[in-house]
């Protein structure tokens, strides 16, 4: 017996599995993008309310420490008036993987931009109304997308977002964020593994200048663990559908202006919504590495 699917398909198969298992009472931790249209995460939602099954979106930094500790300083009105949000976030990508070759749906804005939207609308508290980008194809690279993008994205109040994605440079995963009163810079943002962990920089007023360390955290683990306590306890997940669906066209919003070379606008939607809250990190220390070896040389569970 199963309470619970996790669903990590290519983010345009991801209505195909999620609807059927939330129809049928199947709670579901579901991977970003959320899916590969707006009116497929409406579908997704709609499935979820009608059975009242769980539907989670596998933002995995909604529970690590050093990102909820950030959302909650700065939104508590630490840096001052937030006005900047900026962030590169690249790999070197191989051309036959298949996330080259599928055009902008497997892209860098659906596979590592949804990264930095979700970051910049959850620090400023805010959604973007206008979008705008512009997309880069690095000579003698065999991709069939655009391999660099840039994007800027204005919120309310004149703030402005802008970062950089890219399948064809060195990995870095960063951001920095400068309000009136402060600045910081986390480096790393993003990813995750042993041996790594996020922190940041700041500086508040004219203080000195600090390092924010945080401890090394399986950040799977406090994900799966936090849906688990939703799960058992009742509890409405934090980062749920309407979450997925506001970065999805936010996403949408940048192929069309790839398309049509144009800014285009959003229509403005309610932003009193709750964000990541300390109650939902999870602190965990990484397992055992499991090896090939180990999984093909492991006993069969017993049929008793």
């Amino acid at each position: 017996m199963f309470d619970a699917f996790y669903i990590a398909t290519p983010n345009w198969m991801h209505k195909q599995f999620a609807v059927p298992a939330l129809e049928a009472g199947y709670h579901v931790l579901l991977e970003k993008a959320m899916e590969d249209t707006i009116e497929d995460c409406l579908t997704i939602i709609t499935a979820s309310r009608k059975s009242g099954a769980k539907l989670m979106i596998a933002y995995r930094l909604h529970c690590e420490p050093a990102t909820v500790d950030l959302i909650n300083r700065v939104r508590n009105g630490e840096l001052g008036d937030l006005r900047l949000f900026t962030s590169i976030f690249s790999q070197s990508l191989k051309p036959e993987n298949h996330r080259a070759q599928n055009g902008f749906s497997a892209g860098p804005v659906p596979d590592m931009g949804i990264y930095c939207i979700n970051a910049a609308r959850n620090i400023f508290g805010l959604e973007p109304f206008e979008v705008s980008a512009h997309g880069y194809r690095t000579p003698g690279v065999d991709f069939n997308c655009d391999d660099t993008i840039s994007v800027t994205m204005r919120f309310p109040g004149e703030k402005i977002a802008t970062f950089i994605v890219s399948y064809t440079a060195k990995s870095v995963n960063s951001f920095t964020l400068v309000g009136t009163e402060g600045y910081v810079q986390c480096n790393p943002a993003y990813m995750f593994g042993k041996g790594l962990s996020i922190n940041y920089t700041e500086q508040v007023k004219d203080e000195q200048i600090k390092t924010r360390n945080f401890p090394e955290t399986d950040q799977f683990a406090g994900e799966t663990e936090y849906f688990s306590k939703c799960i058992i306890e009742g509890i409405d997940p934090e980062p749920d559908g309407e979450e997925g669906l506001r970065d999805v066209r936010v996403v949408d919003a940048i192929k069309r202006s790839l398309e049509s070379g144009k800014v285009i606008s959003l229509d403005p939607v309610d932003t009193r919504r709750v964000h990541a809250t300390p109650d939902q990190v999870f602190k965990f220390k990484y397992g055992k590495v499991v090896k090939e070896d180990d999984l093909v040389n492991a006993d069969t569970p017993s049929e008793k």
